[in-house]
């Protein structure tokens, strides 16, 4: 039945013919098998669900026997090798497609602790790349709100510098041991003393004022910080995610050629075996009974429309004989007439009634 053979012809067939049929159609039945693993696996992967993946593993599995047993079962026998060859060589190839589609998803699980590796990789690639890519949308604003709180911090140094630098002037006038040498408190110590208090008095306000500004500003940075990282986590589980099929595949392809190679040689065989062990195999019972079953189904449409064809022309013949021996027949002549001749009253009345009403 998986082979495709036609049972009455194989059961009065030899032993022989039979089991070499039964192993053909075993062929065919276990890549089927092989297919329905193949295709459970391969969906599992995209849609990690068991129940879905073993349905249409199911449905990929029937699919495949399908197309290997309309394959096998029409593969003629002929005397030619050649043409034997030729008449299977579409069929080689849409068996070679198949092995493709069958042994990939199997190489994904053989190899996957290998893929795993590549995809962890690949992930880690991609995880550095996304934290740049997403650090370049917020870095700028970033940098110009840290160079903007440098820059507040630098005038309050700078002011309270200044703020020292005078404080040290005054005390060094007080002391006599800077500006005007004196010892005491008298007008120039006055004069610096009040700069220094004036100065001093600035950089209170400026701590006011820049402190409320920094402090603005760092919430702002906080805020950006946490975008940034937000955006981090949120793209996270895409990256996470890239596991499925297409990527699998990819990552399978970044593996050492040979072993994958000889897998897919093996699939090749198997999906091709039945179809070459049709074509080397030689004419066998079942084969010369098919071939005479065919012959004597051939014969007898041909007969049947030799027949009909001879069944034509004579009747054609009988049509054109009646038809002129009616021709000549004077009763048929005169009644074809009388009725012509009544026909063209009624046309002319019919037209001299129109053309009445409309005048009037």
């Amino acid at each position: 039945m998986c082979s495709g053979a036609d049972p009455d012809l194989l059961n009065e067939s030899p032993k022989s013919e039979q089991i070499k049929y039964a192993g053909i159609g075993g062929t065919v039945f276990f890549t089927a098998v092989m297919a329905f693993i193949s295709g459970s696996y391969a969906l599992f992967t995209v849609f990690d669900n068991v129940y879905i993946s073993i349905a249409f593993g199911i449905i990929w599995g029937l699919l495949i026997f399908n197309l290997d047993r309309f394959i096998v079962s029409t593969i003629k026998k002929r005397d030619n090798i050649w043409k034997e060859l030729l008449q299977a060589s579409p069929r080689i190839v849409l068996a070679i497609i198949i092995a493709v589609v069958i042994s990939k998803p199997l190489e994904m699980k053989i190899f996957e602790k290998e893929i795993n590796q590549v995809l962890l990789e690949q992930k880690n690639e991609l995880t550095l790349q996304n934290q740049n890519q997403i650090a370049q949308q917020y870095t700028p604003e970033i940098n110009r709100i840290q160079s903007e709180i440098q820059s507040l911090k630098n005038g309050i140094d700078t002011k309270e510098k200044e703020v020292n630098d005078l404080y040290s002037t005054y005390i060094t006038e007080a002391e006599g041991t800077a500006g005007t040498m004196k010892l005491g408190k008298g007008p120039v110590y006055k004069e610096k003393r009040e700069k220094h208090d004036a100065i001093l008095q600035e950089l209170q306000q400026l701590k006011e004022s820049n402190k409320a500004q920094i402090i603005e500003n760092e919430a702002a940075l906080t805020q950006l910080r946490s975008k940034q990282d937000n955006q981090v986590l949120t793209s996270q589980p895409i990256i996470d995610g890239f596991d499925g099929l297409m990527a699998r595949i990819n990552a399978l392809g970044k593996l050492a050629w040979f072993p994958s190679f000889f897998i897919f040689l093996l699939f090749v065989a198997i999906e091709t075996a039945p179809v070459l062990a049709k074509v080397m195999a030689s004419k066998g019972a079942y084969d010369l009974k098919f071939e005479d079953q065919e012959d004597a189904l051939a014969i007898w449409v041909t007969q049947q429309k030799n027949q009909r064809a001879a069944m034509l022309a004579t009747d054609t013949t009988l049509n054109e004989k009646v038809y002129y021996d009616v021709a000549e027949d004077q009763e048929v002549y005169a009644y074809k007439k009388q009725k012509a001749t009544d026909l063209l009253k009624l046309q002319s009345d019919a037209f001299f009634k129109k053309q009445s009403d409309i005048i009037s």
